[in-house]
């Protein structure tokens, strides 16, 4: 069975750090600037050969009111009671601080395990600050480098001392849990909309507006199906972000829809589908995932039919590429339409994994063509002969076609609505490609070449001549012949025309002719 390890301490000291380094890739965002985690974060992860289950916390601050800052130490204080180990991160160059003294005697009345280790001890000033740490009772401090991996040796030794004896209660895994990435523009309620689904306050939630910096991955079971809600950053316009930071959490929220099955896309519903929200929706689409719109805080909203009618007509105007998709209107404050949510999701996560038979497909291609023809091009009509479907999620189909290069994009529009319309894959992207049988004629008329019927050309003959000429005369010259033998010539023909070239040479007279029978009759006198 894993360990529960929570990595806890004063912000910028180093846990996020430490976090990647065990999870071994890079799932928390890190930076300088201190105070950049502030929900926890869970991820696997190994230290030798001990399976770690690891919780990444916020900085601990010593506040109690109702700020940002004492929701997040409420957090971590939650974090510390679920763990098994606490992981106590010093700063070993800036040595023991106040905040380190008063979060130490936090951790000693939780009563937990705790492991002190000493981070950013690669260099010899920061034995100094490994030698206060002594101060804070709780053993010896390990000197680590979350950066450069060093001291992970003793770092093993002190957690392992600490983990309870393996027992034989396996996971069985029920099975491989559905993505939902949660994703909006900032303020939007999607952390709220977390918490009011698993019914716990998980993530940081408040009227400020930005709260939530990385995806958070919570894993939940609705009705006995395994769930990993992600919940997202705020997506604001590109031209707006400017801040590293910001950028960073970017960054992480579109890797969280691509790596998501359903994307449920939330949005103010005082003011619904505005650019930001346009284009969060034409990247769902275009990176092939289900997408689910939620109108949250609808408590806000007046007569809310005839609202919700008004939206959906927008949506099939403003988005006609998501057609179609789910649309729940709700407040997570009051729990208004919540129960609706995940039916809408697993519809949507069914329809996006849906498997067409090549059968019916086909049967369905005769149908469409029948009923709207494919237009001709250039006077001649393309042509469709058979459709199958590739794969799932999304689905993807590929149909052959004569002449397939020239099918207008209407046209492919239309087979993709029909599809959606007749297989019932409303809001679902469809990949629809469209190809054509090899011509073995296409390439040789490209390159201005013969077909395979077609005989070569006279000048291909001069040229094989040609070339036997050359080879019989470096032969000639390799067996010691010297010269090249002489092209044959015809012979002079004895007939009458032999004998006129023979005349016609110069220094030869011609001889008299003698008359003949056949000559002209001499007059007689």
């Amino acid at each position: 069975m894993a360990l529960k390890l929570a990595i806890v301490g004063r912000p910028n000291v180093g846990k996020s750090t430490l976090f990647n380094r065990l999870a071994g890739k890079k799932l928390a965002i890190v930076d300088d600037q201190p105070g950049v985690t502030r929900d926890r974060r869970f991820g696997t992860g190994r230290l030798g050969d001990l399976d770690l289950e690891l919780i990444d916390t916020a900085g601990f601050e010593d506040v109690t009111d109702e700020s940002l800052e004492a929701r997040m130490r409420a957090q971590t204080e939650l974090a510390v009671d679920e763990a098994d180990v606490a992981l106590f991160i010093v700063d070993a160059r800036e040595g023991v601080t106040p905040g380190d003294e008063i979060f130490a005697e936090v951790l000693r009345r939780k009563g937990k395990p705790v492991v002190l280790a000493a981070n950013k001890s690669e260099s010899k000033a920061s034995e100094a600050g490994v030698l206060e740490a002594f101060g804070l009772g709780f053993g010896e401090p390990i000197p680590i480098s979350a950066e450069h991996g060093e001291g992970m040796a003793d770092l093993f030794a002190a957690v392992a001392a600490l983990a309870p004896d393996e027992d034989d209660d396996a996971d069985d895994g029920a099975g491989k849990p559905i993505n939902i990435a949660i994703v909006g523009r900032p303020n939007a309620g999607k952390s709220t909309l977390v918490n009011a689904l698993i019914g716990e306050d998980r993530l940081l939630t408040g009227p400020e507006a930005g709260i939530t910096r990385d995806a958070i991955p919570v894993d939940w079971d609705w009705d006995g199906r395994a769930i990993r809600l992600v919940d997202t950053a705020g997506l604001r316009k590109k031209a707006r972000v400017q801040e590293r930071l910001e950028k960073l959490s970017t960054g992480d929220s579109i890797r969280a829809i691509t790596f998501a099955e359903v994307v449920i896309l939330v949005m103010d519903a005082t003011h619904p589908f505005e650019i930001q929200d346009l284009q969060i929706a034409d990247l769902v689409e275009r990176e092939g995932r289900a997408l689910v719109f939620v109108l949250a805080k609808w408590d806000l909203i007046e007569e809310p039919q005839a609202r919700l009618a008004e939206l959906n007509e927008e949506v099939g105007r403003l988005l006609p590429q998501v057609r179609g998709s789910p649309m729940v209107a709700l407040s997570a404050e009051t729990g208004r339409g919540l129960e609706r949510l995940m039916p809408a999701v697993l519809k949507a996560h069914g329809d996006w994994s849906t498997k067409v038979k090549t059968r019916d497909l086909n049967d369905w291609l005769q149908m469409a063509i029948s009923r709207h023809p494919p237009p001709a091009v250039n006077g001649r009509r393309v042509k469709p002969k058979y459709m199958a479907q590739t794969k799932a999620r999304p689905p993807t189909f590929v149909m052959f076609a004569s002449r397939a290069d020239q099918l207008p994009d209407h046209y492919r529009r239309y087979l993709i609505n029909s599809l959606r319309e007749s297989f019932d894959l409303p809001g679902v992207p469809v990949r629809l490609t469209v190809r054509s049988n090899k011509n073995p004629y296409a390439e040789d008329e490209a390159k201005g070449g013969p077909g395979p019927s077609k005989t070569a050309p006279t000048s291909a003959k001069s040229g094989l001549v040609a070339r036997r000429r050359k080879e019989a005369a470096e032969k000639a010259r390799e067996g010691g012949a010297g010269k090249p033998p002489k092209p044959k010539t015809k012979k002079a023909k004895t007939g009458a025309g032999g004998r006129a070239a023979k005349l016609n040479r110069p220094g030869v007279k011609p001889k008299r002719a003698s008359r003949t029978a056949s000559s002209t009759p001499r007059k007689k006198r």
